[in-house]
Formats: C-alpha cells, structure tokens, sequence
C-alpha cells in the first residue's frame, strides 16, 4: 500500500527481497508472513492495556510521562521500522515516500497528546502492509508454480557409462542426461533411447502422455514416465524453450500497463502537493481564523496526511495486472506485460491463421495423381527430400507417406518461394514442388483445373514439364467451433486469413460459422487485409504461428502465438503465448483482460471517491485520525481484496 520507494517487510531484512514495484516490495524471502505479525500483535495488545488503564482503570500514578512511555512502547515495535525506511528514503532523495507521511503524522498525534491515535496510524499501516503481502504472494503462487518446473541438476552419463550428478547450468551440447522414471528433464535434446513417455504439462499445461521415438526433440520441464531414457543435449539451459517461457513470466510484471504508469507518475506529482496543502491546512488559518489553535489544525492537517497517502491506488492496481498475469499463466496463457491485458480487453476483430491455429496442423496425404510415363516412386523420392528442407506441416505428411529419404538423390540449389513453394535442381534439371501459383510463375501448363480439387494439392513440375499432384488434407481442432461461438458472444467479429487453397479456406470457415474468411493469400496479403480491417477504425488481435506471419503479428494491436511444443520464435515474436495450442484460450485471455481492467477501474474510483470524501471532511474538522486511517489502510485492503477476485475466478 506504499508510494514510490515502500517497502513492505516489516523485518526490514533488505537482502531477502524479490519482487518489487519500483522499490515498493512484497516478498519476505523465507520467513512465514503470519511470524511477521507477531511486532504488530504486541504493538496491539499492549495498545489495548494501556487504553484499559487509562480509561478503565483509571489508577492515581498513571499521569504525568507515564501514559507516554506506556504508548510508546506499543509505538515502536511497528513506528520504527516505518521511520527508518523514511530516513533511508530521504537519503535516497525520495523525500515524499509514504513512510515519510506516516511518521510525520504519527509524530504530530505524540506532539499534540494524541497519543492512542499516534500509535493507531503505525499498527494498522503495520498490519494493512502485512494483509497486502499475503494477497501478493497469493498472486505470485501461480507464477512460482511454473517456476519450480525447472530442476537445478542434470545426470550426466559419460563414455564409460559413470553417471556424474551436475548443476543444470554446467551441462554442455552433446551431454548425455539419463533420465529415471518421475524425474524431470532440465534441458532441451533430442531422445537417444528407442521410445519414451513424457508428460507435458510444464509446457502445454496438460497432463497427458506424449511417446516419443529415437531421434525426436524433447524439451525441459517434459517428465519421463515410465524406463530409464537417455537424451543428448542439444541447448544450453539458458537458451531452452522452458527458461524463455520462464523469463517471459517472470519479466511480465515489469512491462507495465499504461493505467499503471499513469498512477505511478501521479503518486509523485500527487504526494508532494498533498503535503504542502496540509502544512497550508495547518498555517493559513492563523491569518483568518479568530480563536485559531495551532494543536486543532495541526491535527486536521495530520489527518489530511494519512488520509492522502496513494495507498490503495500504487499497489491495488499494479497487484489486479499481476493477478491477471498469474491468472492467465495458470491456464497456459503467457502475457508479455500489463498492457496486453488493457489492449486485448479492448479487441474487436480477432484475425486468425488457419492451419495449426483451427486446425490440428497435422496432414495426411489423401490422394497421388502421378502423371503417365513418370516414375512414381522417383517422383515421389524426390519430392520427399525436396521438402525434407522446408518446416512447412506438408513436408511431415509427404514424409509419414513416403518413408525414409533417398540420400542417393543429388538435390542442388535449393530456394523456397515465400507464399509459392520449393524449387531445386534434381541432376541439372529444375524441380518444382508447391501450389498452382509456383506452375504459373514458371509457365508450367496444366490440363486440370486446381478449383475442383477441394484438399490442399501440392502441385509437381520436372524437366519443366507438369507432372501431377499429391493432395493432403487437415483436421479442425476439437475446440475450434467452440471458441469461434464463444467470440461471437463477446461481440468480437472473427476473420481466417489463410495461404491455403480458397475453396478449403471457405469450407472450414462454413464449419465453424466464420462469414469473414480468405485463402490463397500471400504473406504480404495478408498484411493488406489486416490493414484494411484497421482502416475501419478497428482494434485487431492476430493469431497465428509467429514465425511466418511476423509481419502481421508486427502490424496488429496485439499478436497470440498458438505457442505449445513449437518454434522458439513464437515467444520471440508474439505479445500473448498460448501453451497447449487450444484456440478457446483466445475467448479465455479476453475475458481475463476485461476482468482485470473491470477491477482496476473499480478500485481507481474507490480509492478516489473514498479519499475525496474524508480528505474534505479532514480539512473541516471533522473527521477524526480513525476515519482517516480508515480512508488510508481500509480503502487499500479493501481494492486489495477486489483484486484477488481474479485469481479465485479463472
């Protein structure tokens, strides 16, 4: 509930802290937060013994410095953790930090014999401070969770087969790592043992079985389920697609959102004004008031001063960004920053990519029309190798049906046509492999029609003459129409921009009820369409791989990455990542925007309309230091409260 430079530890142990909002920290290190109320436990007890002597008891020898020592006493176990943090702040030049603020006005109450309400400012800032740790560390548990997906030692087995146990970071490409059966791979490799099972849920967030074969990536955080396998390393730990995932995570909180910047840079024009009003509050009377008492207006600008202490605004709103981050993270969603949760909140037009992002990505050839007086199975080699050197989902199907590559293929100048397909030399001759647009661009004549075809066809050209077609067709992800209805409901408008073939294009948006949907588009149509769709004056989210459409991604207001077991330049490239692949994670991350821009608005208007009421009361006269410790640390628990609304939500 600080201003700029607060810190909440109230052990004040300054090298156990974690996570800060610009020097406003939350995190106790090891300690457990309920043995951090034992200061402000004592401070209320004797608090209470104290009024009970005074105004119960009421004994002869409790007058004169005796109720002063009494109250200072319950003061200093939470007064002096404060007035040291405000002499550390001052030292720094943050003159007006909140600690600064609560000393003078627990200060002022002693000078002015108001001491029960000098001790009432410090205990109950002591105790709203704590209360606000525990809803931080709640907000961060979801994060810490993800963190502890990443083990901090390898097994190391040499040429010998002695395993040596290492920390992670040591291990070296080429490495090989054995990996028991429940334990869990620290680095990314490629399996050396026959077959193994691995849980993904550190990376795709469900906990379902995945086999992998000799040969095949595996990534850190998987989970071996069942033999002892052994995996070779092929990245360094720092540089593995579980610690990208974790530094996009954990770097999150420091991408602020521009409600957050704005309230950060109006606590430090806001606090020194307030300041000076309540020395003005205090002085200025003397010159029009006729029975001016300095004590009574001093009291009223101490009050002021408690009051006006930005509380509820400085951490509230920065702790409701960073409950929608570990909230969406918690659900496979990865947020670059706060501002991301702002912008897609505001989405109108949600632009998706098809294959891979609606549809499975997973192709199987359907049909080989081989043209008479070819080699079917020459051509077919040939195409295999060919596209062997492109990352297009195509060349997994042509290989799954096909087999293994014929090496004794001399394959020479290998160029992929962006939006067109592959060409390459095949023993001096020209090989042409991809749509009927790359027949057209090289004058290749065809006697078919490729519009009557409806899966997508990988046409074929060698010795510059047509030789046929393979046709491949893909499968609509299970939560594809789902998610489509779902935006339709948050009165998103859905357009499918896609490189495949139109009439695949038209028949999968008919399936899921999209009305705006185009194909055979080229990377740079694609970046037309979004920009006619932005000329509407329309806020666009665009979805895709995040490698191929990075100039799209660029253009939109926001960019989703159907992030899951891919490339690494999905983090790279896109604002949101989504883990498991799921397109009804889009719907999900709009809604967690919307939720926590509703409760950063709502605690902006209460810490607002609350203060305003009792900082004019305050100046009057009368409202009391109760009230205005209520304005101050109520208000900040309260919005604190409504921000960890988020957490139990998703």
């Amino acid at each position: 509930m600080c201003d700029e430079g607060c810190s909440v530890d109230n052990s004040h142990n300054h090298d156990s802290h974690g996570h800060d909002h610009d020097g406003h920290n939350h995190d106790h290190g090891d300690k457990s937060i309920w043995s951090l109320f034992i200061p402000s436990i004592f401070s209320f007890i004797f608090l209470a013994i104290t009024l009970g002597i005074e105004h119960i008891w009421e004994p002869a020898w409790f007058y004169g410095y005796i109720p002063l020592a009494f109250y200072l006493i319950a003061y200093l176990p939470v007064g002096i953790p404060v007035l040291r943090d405000a002499w550390e702040s001052i030292k720094k030049g943050d003159i007006y930090s909140e600690f600064f603020l609560m000393g003078i006005a627990s200060i002022g109450a002693f000078a002015i014999g108001e001491y029960p309400e000098g001790v009432a400012v410090m205990l109950f800032y002591s105790i709203g401070e704590l209360f606000q740790s525990m809803a931080v560390k709640r907000a961060k548990s979801n994060i810490k969770s993800l963190l502890d997906q990443r083990p901090d030692t390898v097994t190391i087995i040499d040429e010998q087969g002695k395993s040596t146990t290492i920390k992670a970071q040591e291990a070296n490409i080429g490495d090989v790592v054995q990996l028991k059966a429940g334990e869990k791979l620290a680095l990314d490799g490629k399996l050396l043992s026959e077959k193994g099972a691995f849980n993904t849920a550190a990376l795709t967030g469900e906990s379902k079985p995945d086999t992998k074969n000799k040969d095949e990536v595996v990534l850190a955080g998987m989970i071996n389920l069942n033999t002892v396998v052994q995996v070779q390393v092929t990245t360094l730990y720092e540089d593995s697609k579980l610690s990208k995932i974790l530094d996009l995570v954990q770097n999150a909180s420091t991408q602020k959102a521009p409600t957050e910047l704005f309230i950060r840079k109006f606590a430090k024009i806001y606090t020194p004004i307030v300041v000076y009003l309540a020395i003005a509050i205090c002085l200025v009377p003397y010159f029009f008031v006729a029975d001016y008492l300095f004590a009574d207006w001093l009291y009223r600008a101490l009050i002021f001063l408690v009051i006006s202490c930005p509380c509820a605004l400085v951490i509230s709103i920065p702790l409701g960004y960073f409950g929608g981050i570990g909230a969406a993270s918690k659900n496979g969603i990865l947020f670059k920053g706060g501002t991301h949760l702002d912008t897609i909140a505001k989405i109108q037009n949600v632009v998706t990519d098809k294959t891979g992002t609606l549809t499975e990505g997973v192709f199987n050839v359907q049909e080989v029309a081989i043209n008479n007086g070819f080699d079917v199975k020459k051509i077919l080699d040939m195409v295999n190798l060919l596209e062997s050197k492109s990352t297009h989902p195509v060349a997994t199907a042509i290989h799954k049906y096909v087999g293994e590559f014929d090496l004794n293929i001399n394959l020479n100048n290998v160029e992929e046509i962006s939006g067109h397909g592959l060409k390459a030399e095949v023993d001096g001759h020209e090989l042409l492999v991809g749509n009927f647009k790359l027949m057209d661009k090289f004058s290749i004549s065809y006697a078919i029609a490729p519009e009557t075809i409806v899966n997508t066809v990988i046409a074929i050209a060698y010795k510059k003459q047509f030789v046929g077609y393979i046709t491949i067709a893909d499968k609509i992800k299970e939560d594809a129409k789902a998610t489509i209805t779902k935006l339709h409901q948050q009165n998103v408008k859905v357009t499918m921009l896609s490189g495949d073939k139109d009439s695949i294009v038209q028949l999968v948006a008919s399936e899921l009820g999209i009305k705006s949907a185009f194909g055979d588009l080229l990377p740079e149509d694609k970046v037309d369409k979004v920009k006619t769709i932005k000329a509407q004056n329309e806020s666009v989210a665009f979805v895709g791989d995040g490698v191929n459409d990075a100039p799209v991604v660029a253009l939109s207001d926001v960019g989703i990455a159907m992030g899951g077991l891919g490339s690494d330049a999905t983090i790279e490239t896109a604002d949101i990542v989504i883990q498991d692949d799921k397109p009804s994670k889009i719907p999900l991350a709009i809604e967690i925007g919307k939720q926590t821009q509703r409760i950063v608005w709502q605690n902006i208007a209460l810490a607002f309309g609350v203060k305003a009421i009792v900082l004019i009361l305050g100046a009057g006269g009368i409202a009391t230091m109760w009230e205005a410790v209520f304005a101050d640390v109520g208000v900040a628990l309260l919005a604190i409260l409504n921000a960890v609304r988020i957490q139990k939500k998703f």
